[in-house]
């Protein structure tokens, strides 16, 4: 890894270590906001500790996670809101059972998730998230494609790398002219659709869709990236922070993890395009200045000065889409509320101004949005694995391998 990749990683590592809960051959993590222990965080730690040569935590982390496997082989989705089966989480964890699996061998375990993941395929290259989120959304499909081509690499698994195929197709047919993979292209159980673009989320459909053309290996796969990295390029403002006025999806707004994501992605696309690694050295700049005490906030911080533009940028923000009056007015609202809670500090979650806000217009919101940015294990942990993958990456084009 670079060096200043495997500080930061090193430096998150050991906070993250530090709130490990060891009970005999099991360990578990719970995050220290909300006090839930999530399967997503789990899997996304022990790849990295995997990736920056392994940890003795690893195998008891994993004993815990193979414990909360469903019957029919799936992970839940443990949120603040709800906790549900979702194929997204299990393609997570079974790509972590794969990262371990020359160490920590859960064959049985990965058979099942194998099976789980393919089952939610509805829809050629669509994997259905959850019961409860029924969209067809292009991060999903990347996610749960990278998966698949990995397990069908390790196994030789000629309908899991068929499956991952018609994922990265789907993804790559959606894809906008501009560059743009919007984060839903139909309705699903949602009240809108929500076909639009968003910083976070095209570094997180990038990401997973570089990890399975690691193995796919096509050409148009490529070609996609190295459009969606334009755009991410275009949105990257020369000071290193990300313009987020033209990102239209409000629950992603401002995350921090966009920066990871965003590292890995160019990192990736540097190997056919060596000045993208000019933009990934930003993102990790602003990584940096955004982990504090071995932990990522939720989002990206910023001054109390900067508050008037931002402002306007959220009325931006606001426009993208074509959406009634009142949700317009609700995404108005939600992006000024983060625009305010991310220039405030706390290290507990007050969530009263949101829910507030959310009975005034009448919306239900799938999140639950604190008033004030925090230490999130969550960013952590989704920060880790995007700079641990992306050192891989990196080294692999310094050595010539492809």
């Amino acid at each position: 890894m670079d060096g200043r990749v495997t500080s930061l990683v090193t430096r998150m590592s050991g906070a993250v270590r530090e709130m490990a809960v060891v009970d005999g051959e099991t360990a578990y993590i719970r995050d220290p906001v909300f006090g839930i222990v999530r399967n997503r965080v789990h899997a996304e730690i022990c790849k990295a500790m995997l990736r920056a040569g392994g940890d003795p935590l690893v195998g008891p982390i994993l004993n815990y996670v193979v414990e909360c496997q469903n019957p029919e082989g799936s992970w839940n989705e443990v949120h603040v809101n709800y906790n549900q089966p979702s194929a997204l989480i299990t393609a997570f964890i079974g790509d972590a059972l794969l990262e371990a699996a020359d160490w920590y061998p859960h064959e049985e375990e990965l058979v099942k998730a194998r099976d789980h993941v393919l089952a939610a395929e509805k829809r050629p290259g669509y994997f259905l998230k959850s019961a409860q989120y029924t969209a067809d959304h292009l991060n999903v499909d990347a996610s749960c494609g990278a998966f698949l081509a990995r397990y069908a690499e390790r196994y030789d698994d000629r309908d899991a790398r068929a499956a991952a195929m018609r994922a990265a197709e789907n993804v790559v047919r959606h894809q906008r002219d501009d560059g743009v993979y919007p984060y839903a292209i139909d309705k699903g159980t949602y009240p809108y659709v929500f076909d639009l673009p968003c910083v976070h989320y095209q570094g997180v459909t990038m990401y997973y869709l570089a990890k399975a053309n690691d193995v796919l290996r096509e050409d148009r796969i490529d070609e996609s990236l190295a459009r969606g990295a334009q755009w991410l390029e275009a949105a990257l403002c020369p000071c290193g922070r990300f313009n987020w006025s033209g990102s239209g999806l409000s629950f992603a707004y401002h995350l921090s993890g966009a920066y990871a994501f965003a590292h890995a992605s160019f990192i990736y696309t540097s190997r056919n395009n060596g000045h993208y690694r000019e933009h990934a050295g930003l993102c990790l700049n602003r990584l940096e200045e955004t982990v504090r005490e071995g932990l990522a906030l939720r989002w990206e911080p910023s001054s109390w000065s900067s508050l008037p533009p931002s402002v306007v940028a959220a009325a931006k923000v606001a426009s993208i889409g074509e959406y009634p009056v009142r949700h317009r007015a609700f995404r108005f609202g939600y992006a000024v509320y983060r625009q305010v809670a991310r220039r405030r500090y706390s290290e507990t979650a007050e969530t009263r101004s949101f829910k507030a806000l959310c009975r005034l217009l009448r919306i239900r919101s799938s999140t639950v949005e604190p008033s004030k940015n925090f230490p999130d294990l969550f960013m952590t942990s989704e920060v880790l694995d995007c700079l641990s993958q992306s050192g891989i990456w990196g080294n692999s084009h310094e050595t010539g391998i492809t």
